[in-house]
């Protein structure tokens, strides 16, 4: 997390790990972590691969210097960022964890995360994040259990808060948050939940909405008035 944080210039909170990690950047401290048990991992690797044939894993190291390792025949769905190969699948397990990222051959990622959670139970949760994204995570964490968090960090109510989002992991969120709103280029589900959708993220969606609602607090226009650019 933290070579994308110091790339940006962040300085401030940071809900990681599909809610399972939140990071204040500018002290560059973990101020909340929950891992992944690496047994349960195992089981629900096992589980899944059983119905569906071979994945490929990855996982996230819990921790700031946390590494990201993959194992043969995975491939980085975001080639840029930083991952180091292991030799073998029991390499995954070396030091404690925070998430397993899951790739099918064949299958697509909806397909896949349909039948992990099919399968998985309550060994752990299941989320599609991105493109070749499917992950498990500890079983109850969500963005949401991050966001909350960090809220109250901040001294900050759901009521106060506004979430954006583009795939279905981000639909607890959206739940949890005053306002959800989803990205023109979001996954159909998560439009479907959606208070409203503003612009694609190629065109300042974000931004789009931030201002808005900026300019129309000080006119004392509601906010439910910037939420559909």
């Amino acid at each position: 997390m933290r070579p994308l944080l110091d790339a940006m210039g962040s300085t401030g909170l940071a809900v990681c790990g599909q809610g399972a990690q939140v990071y204040d950047a500018g002290a560059d401290r973990l101020l909340w972590s929950i891992t992944l048990d690496r047994e349960l991992a195992e089981t629900a690797l096992g589980k899944i691969e059983a119905e569906v044939g071979e994945v490929y894993a990855a996982v996230d190291q819990d921790g700031v210097d946390g590494l990201t390792l993959i194992e043969p025949g995975y491939l980085m769905p975001h080639p840029t960022l930083p991952a180091f190969r292991v030799g073998r699948r029991d390499d995954l397990w070396c030091e404690p964890i925070s998430k397993v990222l899951l790739r099918h051959p064949t299958l697509s990622d909806d397909e896949l995360a349909a039948t992990a959670r099919a399968v998985v139970g309550s060994l752990a949760t299941v989320t599609m994040s991105g493109p070749g994204t499917v992950e498990l995570q500890p079983c109850g964490i969500t963005k949401a259990t991050g966001l909350a968090l960090a809220a109250e960090h901040l001294g900050l109510g759901a009521h106060e808060t506004i979430a954006f989002g583009d795939m279905p992991n981000d639909i607890p969120m959206f739940d949890w948050a005053a306002r959800g709103v989803a990205m023109a280029n979001a996954h159909p589900e998560l439009k479907a939940v959606a208070d409203a959708i503003t612009l694609s993220n190629e065109d300042d969606g974000i931004a789009v909405v931030l201002e808005q609602l900026l300019a129309d607090s000080l006119l004392g226009v509601p906010a439910e008035g910037a939420l559909n650019p």
